[in-house]
């Protein structure tokens, strides 16, 4: 899969009356990670679900590219992962049979050893993934979350605070994944951990 970059430029979104971003602009290229940090209600969370098509801007707007040039709003989904705490995973499923469902949905055809690998990458051992979510604590669920993100190996990669609910392994665990993806991929960063702000080679700092 070709490299992907995603530009936006005067990004704003508005709620009702309540405006919580306001002409924000960048640029998610293959090779860095783009930090964007700020206080609790500044529009992180916001910015990057906007980024991933999830949400419309009220202004602006936001262009993913290719080799070929700019990619319609369809085809980003297969082109990006995300996690974000807000995100779901299914509790009446193992955490191997939660990849299974999200790779169906992607439409890939992956063998259960390429998803214990992604899943045993991230800390979950084996004797784990067969084990129901709903057991899991909050810290194993985020892993199954950044894994159903990561598991197409995706060339733009947006992450909603990924250390959330990890102890210090995990979040070296997560370090070692947004490093490993600065190499191949567009990484974003919404976060307001300093471990976090560190890994950024370009930042965006809201304001309320």
């Amino acid at each position: 899969m070709s490299a992907v970059s995603v530009q936006f430029q005067g990004v704003g979104k508005r709620f009702g009356n309540r405006s919580v971003l306001a002409a924000v602009s960048g640029t998610l290229r293959q090779g860095q990670v783009l930090v964007v940090a700020g206080p609790n209600g500044a529009g992180k969370s916001t910015l990057l679900n906007i980024l991933a098509g999830l949400l419309r801007p009220s202004r602006g707007e936001v262009v993913y590219r290719d080799d070929d040039g700019p990619l319609p709003r369809p085809r980003w989904f297969e082109r990006l992962g995300m996690a974000a705490p807000d995100m779901s995973v299914y509790e009446e499923l193992s955490a191997l049979e939660n990849l299974r469902f999200f790779a169906r949905l992607r439409g890939l055809h992956l063998e259960d050893a390429a998803l214990r690998g992604v899943l045993e990458g991230l800390g979950l051992a084996p004797r784990e993934q067969t084990r129901l979510v709903g057991t899991y604590s909050s810290g194993m669920k985020q892993r199954v979350k950044l894994a159903q993100a990561v598991l197409h190996d995706p060339p733009v990669l947006l992450l909603d605070e990924p250390s959330s609910n990890l102890d210090e392994t995990g979040h070296e665990v997560v370090a070692g994944l947004v490093a490993r993806f600065r190499e191949r991929a567009a990484v974003a960063v919404a976060t307001n951990d300093p471990r976090e702000r560190a890994w950024a080679d370009a930042r965006i700092d809201l304001a309320l």
